[in-house]
C-alpha cells in the first residue's frame, strides 16, 4: 500500500494512545474543577442571599411591630400626662371651691323669723394677690385669687322696723363656729322692694368669703 502524503509531512494527525487521552484529561480538569467550584459558590451565594432576605423581612416585621407598639406606648404617655394635668388642675382649684350647703344651713337656722328669704345668689370675682413662689423661697409672684360672695335678699312688712332683727342676724352669722373662719365681711344695706305687687322693706346682705389661695 502506498501513502500519498500531501501534506508534506505536516498536518498528519498524531496517533491517541493512552498517553494522549490522559494528557487531555489533565488538561480539561483545571477547567472543569474551577466551573464545578464557581457553580456551587453560585448556588451556595444564592442560597445564602435568600436566607438573608428572609431574615431581613423578618427584621423588618418586628421593627414595624416594635413601631407599632412605641406609637401606643407614646399615646399611652400622652394620655397619662393629660389626665395627670387635669388632675393637677383639679388639686389647685379644689381648695377654691366648697359645698354650699354647709353655708346654706347655717343661714337658714340662723335667719330672723318675722323676714322671708327673696333672694339668694352665688358670685365670683378675683383679686390679684402676692404670694410666695413655690420653687423660689423669698421670692413672690403675683396670682389671681377668686373671691366668693353670697349675696341675699331678706324682706318683710314696710310698717315694721327689723333693723334690730337683721343685726342680730348680721352678729349671729359673723360669730358662728363654721362661718366666722370664712368670712371676711358682711355688708347690710336697705331699701325698698316689691313683693307680689307690693311694697315691702328690704335689707341686702353680702357675705363676702376671704379668698382661698
Amino acid at each position: 500500500m502506498f501513502t500519498v502524503d500531501l501534506l508534506k509531512g505536516k498536518g498528519i494527525p498524531v496517533k491517541k494512545g493512552p498517553e494522549g487521552i490522559i494528557t487531555a484529561a489533565v488538561a480539561l480538569t483545571p477547567p472543569l474543577i474551577i466551573t464545578i467550584v464557581m457553580l456551587g459558590f453560585y448556588l451556595h451565594t444564592r442560597i445564602i442571599t435568600s436566607i438573608q432576605k428572609n431574615r431581613i423581612v423578618t427584621f423588618e416585621n418586628k421593627v414595624q411591630e416594635l413601631s407599632d407598639v412605641v406609637e401606643i406606648q407614646k399615646s399611652f404617655e400622652e394620655k397619662k400626662n393629660a389626665i395627670n394635668s387635669c388632675l393637677s388642675e383639679v388639686s389647685s382649684s379644689i381648695g377654691r371651691y366648697s359645698q354650699w350647703s354647709p353655708v346654706l344651713v347655717a343661714l337658714v337656722e340662723n335667719m330672723p323669723d318675722s323676714m322671708i328669704l327673696t333672694k339668694l345668689e352665688a358670685t365670683h370675682s378675683s383679686v390679684k394677690r402676692k404670694v410666695p413662689k413655690k420653687d423660689k423661697p423669698g421670692t413672690t409672684v403675683e396670682i389671681s385669687v377668686p373671691i366668693r360672695t353670697l349675696q341675699m335678699k331678706v324682706s318683710g312688712a314696710p310698717q315694721l322696723n327689723y333693723d334690730t332683727a337683721v343685726r342680730d342676724f348680721k352678729n349671729r352669722l359673723s360669730s358662728s363656729s363654721l362661718l366666722a373662719p370664712m368670712l371676711e365681711d358682711i355688708r347690710v344695706s336697705q331699701g325698698v322692694d316689691s313683693l307680689q305687687g307690693e311694697d315691702v322693706v328690704s335689707y341686702e346682705i353680702d357675705c363676702i368669703f376671704k379668698p382661698q389661695l
